[in-house]
């Protein structure tokens, strides 16, 4: 599993990429009351806002960590946002990816840099 900056976890299941948020992010966020995803067949870019989160606390975006197709959603989120509070890096994921060249997620945090970024 590879991890971003921006609190989300990239994980490989064959040729595409599943994303979520990490533990971190979902205590930090509180009880989750909404999520809204994308649409099936987005392509987005590196950066792009692609789903709203809102839990008690606050309101966060989750933003695209690479340039690729959106080819999955989890339904499951949207009738039970409390998911993300419960298993963050299980059955709580967001969305999945095709990109061009799985190689880029070498650039990314592997589980040691992660927790040292968080401390």
């Amino acid at each position: 599993m590879k991890y971003t900056k921006d609190h989300e976890w990239l994980r490989v299941e064959g040729d595409l990429v599943v994303v979520g948020i990490t533990e971190h992010a979902a205590t930090a966020l509180g009880d989750v009351v909404f999520v809204e995803l994308p649409e099936v067949e987005t392509m987005v870019a590196e950066g792009d806002e692609i789903c709203v989160i809102e839990s008690v606390k606050a309101a966060s975006d989750i933003l695209a960590p690479v340039d690729g197709e959106i080819v999955e959603i989890n339904d499951k989120l949207v009738d039970n946002p409390g998911l993300v509070n419960t298993d963050p890096t299980g059955a709580a994921w967001f969305f999945k990816l095709r990109l061009d060249d799985l190689a880029v997620l070498d650039a990314f945090m592997d589980e040691d840099e992660y927790a040292d970024m968080i401390g």
